[in-house]
């Protein structure tokens, strides 16, 4: 379990909209459509979903540039 937990008590509408607390949703800048829900052994966790932004240079280094022009030409001769 994680280490340092902070639990916030929330209302499940009747259509079962439950809202992120704004404190929550300002520290993670937590957007609209960008979290997930994930359940396991009857435990709820809501996970930011990583942006585009949050993805930037997180590729840096792990692959080689002509060998991706050669797959990506690869791939479009396929579909051709």
């Amino acid at each position: 379990m994680l280490a340092c937990m902070t639990s916030y008590e929330v209302v499940v509408t009747r259509k079962g909209y439950v809202t992120i607390p704004v404190e929550i949703r300002r520290k993670l800048i937590i957007e609209e459509n960008s979290v997930e829900i994930i359940e396991q052994e009857g435990i709820i966790m809501i996970k930011k979903c990583p942006s585009i932004f949050d993805l930037a240079g997180s590729g840096a280094g792990k692959g080689n540039v002509d060998e991706l022009k050669r797959m990506l030409d690869q791939m479009r001769n396929e579909d051709a």
